[in-house]
């Protein structure tokens, strides 16, 4: 018996699993539409990104989302022939979710596709919405003791982002979200974000992998996540993640804070190591539990696992298999 015949088989997963290198491949000819200007103007705060990153991460990310918005639009077509006159229907949003901790990156990823994307000729409009905007307003989170959660589950209205998304994905031709300030730390009284019909929908958000919680009747309802066409987590080790919060409180301090409405400007009257202080307590008792607890038991119901190394550079890919 040929000594090949004793190795064993590598363990079938429901992945497959890529290095930097191999996912870099898959971009096939795809030209980069974005100028390293542009990428800049895209990063987050204390993100680290260039056009390497792009070019290696997200071209192929957003070849091959337009790949499954292609199947889709021929799935759709197979179901109309299917129900002929009586069911027909028009093209509906593709709906990508892209979820992760605090200061792991998601934002940049965010909108990074939302560029990438508007760029296809087959779907121009894209539109980017982020779970904010759906926390409760802080008088309501102070009424109900939850100021010390939020980013929590319990701290978004997820009745109202649940049925924000359905609208979009049932097609109606125009739903408004409400809008959060990261500078007054609350809901913006009176402001709205308008979607009106895009070809894709990306959903941005600490949470937004979360199954459905059962009602009060006991009744199992359905999920933000169950009207997603396509999921990101983006990944890194804890202690990492922990590392890029501390540094971009520092930046936000010396930046954002310094604005006389920011809610933080408090923290730019102390002393630096003051300041730091508070955000290690913020990380240890609020966005690490939240992590642990809540965003990092949703990573395998992601379609793409993205996963950073310390440089923030991402390091090996995990792609659901069909």
């Amino acid at each position: 018996m040929p000594r090949s015949a004793h190795r064993q088989r590598p363990e079938a997963t429901p992945y497959v699993d890529l290095t930097r290198a191999e996912w870099s491949a898959l971009r096939d000819k795809t030209p980069l539409p974005l100028s390293a200007a542009e990428v800049e103007q895209l990063r987050g705060l204390g993100d680290v990104i260039d056009l390497d990153e792009v070019r290696d991460i997200y071209l192929p990310l957003s070849r091959l989302l337009n790949l499954y918005v292609g199947a889709t639009d021929g799935l759709r077509s197979a179901l109309n022939t299917f129900l002929g006159e009586q069911g027909s229907q028009s093209g509906t949003p593709f709906v990508i979710g892209v979820a992760g901790s605090v200061a792991v990156g998601k934002s940049t990823v965010a909108r990074l596709l939302r560029a990438l994307l508007s760029r296809w000729p087959e779907h121009p409009r894209v539109e980017l919405v982020t779970t904010d905007g759906f926390l409760l307003p802080t008088e309501e989170l102070q009424k109900r003791g939850l100021m010390s959660r939020k980013g929590f589950p319990e701290s978004y209205d997820r009745r109202a982002l649940t049925r924000f998304v359905a609208d979009i994905k049932a097609g109606k031709s125009e739903v408004t979200a409400p809008v959060y300030s990261h500078l007054i730390y609350d809901i913006v009284p009176g402001e709205k974000l308008t979607v009106r019909r895009p070809d894709i929908l990306i959903v941005e958000g600490l949470n937004v992998l979360q199954p459905a919680l059962p009602g009060k009747d006991g009744r199992t309802r359905v999920g933000l996540a169950d009207y997603f066409d396509f999921s990101v987590y983006v990944d890194a080790r804890t202690e990492d993640i922990e590392r890029w919060y501390l540094h971009r409180f520092k930046r936000l301090r010396e930046t954002a804070f310094q604005d006389p409405s920011s809610y933080f400007r408090k923290y730019t009257q102390v002393s630096e190591e003051e300041s730091l202080d508070y955000a290690r307590t913020m990380w240890r008792t609020i966005n690490k539990p939240n992590l642990v607890e809540n965003i990092a038991p949703t990573r395998g119901r992601a379609t793409l696992i993205v996963r950073k190394g310390p440089d923030h550079k991402v390091q090996r890919l995990r792609l659901r298999k069909l």
